[in-house]
């Protein structure tokens, strides 16, 4: 079945006699026992909830795998799979990571003592030279937050497979309509629900779909435990937003690579990061696993000036943080999204006080445009 159909139709599983449309949003925290012994499926919604159930398994036939767990934040669902960890396991990350998840791992990971060790995963050298005896998995965002690295992860999964480690992937930015990290080797994938999935920045949630059934035993036995279950009404939300998953981000695309194009030609920006343009480093590993670029971008003005006036003079892009929604969100990841990291690793990932990044939403690619060079101009 075509991508855009299991978007609207979602699981084959039908939960409702009415002939409703839309999936009942089953609003329920308990489930009666037909009789001693028994059950119709569901007892307890930390466990299961028929609309949560619902919206996992249309995640994982999105993402082409066995079995996806909904949480209540993207940050639930990293802290979830890290407890498949134990004292002493190190990990590699991607050292342009999302900020909340660096801070995951460097105060509530390493406090469970777990390592992590933060490298450049696009070079797959680089990985090779941080594998100790003790690691047990790689975990990758591609395109990185918010400087936009791309990562092979056919070659990362290579590497992985040669050590017996998990890869995990975080696929927020691209979401399953632009890159399934499971059909490229991948052992788990993440995602901020918030975000594209949602798609209209009302909620939040997070899933980790898998493709083997060992790990899915263990997550499921770890969503069930920790309790960060996603709830009826948010997995209803999120059903609601990936009904149109693939128009929106077709249209934020289309716009993105039209402002990013844009950008390169204003004398007051400096640098453009996005992976849909042929001088990204990327370009072309994004060609080769990928059916698309995204929606979002960064970029460098050319002093802290121009960026703090950009900031504070658009009027239709908001100043706010997430992204992926139906609203252009433009962002300071100095002071947001990273501003939890130490100052000199941030600067030495290129986030200091001329980066911003935009996250496209639905508006007109003109109105867009005009609003950001209004705001250039001052």
């Amino acid at each position: 079945m075509d991508f855009t159909t299991l978007c609207v139709h979602g699981s084959d599983k039908k939960y409702d006699t009415t002939g409703a449309i839309s999936i009942p949003i089953f609003q329920s925290a308990t489930f009666a026992h037909p009789g001693v012994g028994q059950s119709t499926g569901f007892d307890y919604t930390r466990s299961q909830n028929p609309t949560r159930e619902y919206l996992e398994q249309t995640i994982a036939r999105l993402e082409g795998g066995l079995d996806a767990m909904a949480f209540s934040s993207g940050m639930a669902a990293v802290a979830t799979m890290m407890e498949l960890f134990s004292p002493g396991d190190h990990i590699i990350a991607s050292d342009d990571l999302y900020g909340g998840t660096h801070r995951l791992f460097n105060h509530v990971s390493a406090k469970n003592g777990l390592k992590v060790s933060f490298t450049d995963t696009s070079d797959p050298d680089a990985v090779m030279q941080h594998i100790r005896p003790e690691t047990k998995a790689v975990f990758v965002e591609t395109p990185t937050n918010p400087m936009m690295h791309v990562t092979d992860i056919e070659a990362a999964a290579q590497v992985c497979r040669q050590h017996g480690l998990k890869l995990i992937v975080d696929n927020t930015f691209l979401t399953p309509y632009f890159q399934k990290p499971l059909l490229l080797g991948a052992d788990i994938v993440l995602h901020s629900g918030t975000k594209y999935l949602g798609g209209h920045n009302d909620t939040l949630a997070g899933f980790l779909v898998v493709s083997d059934p060992e790990l899915s035993e263990r997550l499921r036995f770890l969503c069930k435990t920790i309790g960060a279950c996603l709830s009826p009404f948010d997995s209803w939300l999120l059903i609601r937003g990936l009904k149109t998953l693939p128009v929106r981000l077709e249209r934020q695309q289309e716009t993105a690579i039209k402002i990013s194009r844009w950008l390169l030609d204003q004398k007051q920006i400096k640098a453009v990061y996005y992976p849909g343009l042929p001088e990204h480093p990327g370009y072309e590993i994004s060609l080769k696993q990928t059916t698309g670029f995204g929606a979002m971008l960064s970029f460098k003005t050319d002093c802290q000036e121009t960026a703090c006036r950009l900031l504070e003079q658009v009027s239709l892009i908001q100043y706010a943080e997430s992204l992926g929604g139906t609203e252009t969100l433009i962002t300071y990841p100095m002071l947001q999204t990273h501003a939890d990291i130490p100052e000199e690793e941030r600067l030495a990932k290129g986030i200091d006080d001329s980066l911003l990044r935009l996250s496209i939403g639905l508006e007109s690619t003109g109105d867009l445009i005009e609003d950001l060079s209004r705001a250039l101009k001052g």
